[in-house]
């Protein structure tokens, strides 16, 4: 599903947001299978990738680690003690924000982000907000890699717990897969609560 071009294209543009020094040290969480981890430390920052899944985990390796790329297994729940003020930013990228049942957890995962920054520290967050994806809603879509893979979603929102359901089928010539994946839609007010809620200015 992704383009390294466009991989590129996005971590440019988080260079322009961040403005922040080489050598930087960032945090990409979750981070998935490094897409942004490994070029962000190509740019010259010193990042740590953090993710739950262990296959991800390994795809990330596979691009590379080393002294300024480390890849850690944790809960963005609950991320290492030692690391409190140890990031001069935070990165939550892809809509990789509100994954669990119970919003508390997600509430639990912005202290997290805030307790890692340094003071003046920066929280990325990059997804898709309630407002913008109900403005835009799509049940269905389709579209093929370059590859020729045929992936096709179909979606469906419950408006009381905010949930966003997503069916994905890939079809093609290295794959033959299907998932289904929730993930809750916060409204740019209440994100901006959670974030104050946490201490960080908004």
């Amino acid at each position: 599903m992704f383009d390294l071009v466009e991989s590129r294209r996005q971590v440019a543009r988080l260079l322009e947001l961040l403005e922040l020094p080489s050598g930087a040290r960032l945090l990409d969480c979750p981070c998935g299978q490094g897409r942004h981890a490994h070029l962000l430390a190509e740019a010259g920052f010193d990042v740590d990738g953090v993710d739950y899944s262990g296959p991800l985990l390994e795809k990330a390796r596979e691009r590379g680690a080393g002294r300024t790329l480390r890849y850690r297994r944790a809960d963005m729940r609950k991320l290492p003690a030692g690391w409190s003020g140890r990031f001069d930013a935070v990165l939550n990228l892809f809509t990789s924000f509100g994954f669990f049942g119970d919003p508390r957890d997600d509430a639990r995962v912005v202290r997290e982000f805030a307790r890692v920054l340094k003071p003046g520290g920066l929280l990325l967050w990059h997804g898709g907000d309630r407002d913008g994806v109900m403005a835009k809603f799509l049940t269905r879509d389709w579209w093929t890699t370059a590859d020729g893979t045929l992936v096709a979603q179909e979606r469906s929102f419950d408006p009381l717990s905010g949930f966003l359901t997503v069916e994905s089928v890939w079809r093609g010539p290295r794959v033959h897969e299907e998932r289904t994946h929730r993930i809750r839609l916060y409204s740019p007010t209440h994100l901006a609560e959670l974030m104050r809620d946490a201490g960080l200015i908004v």
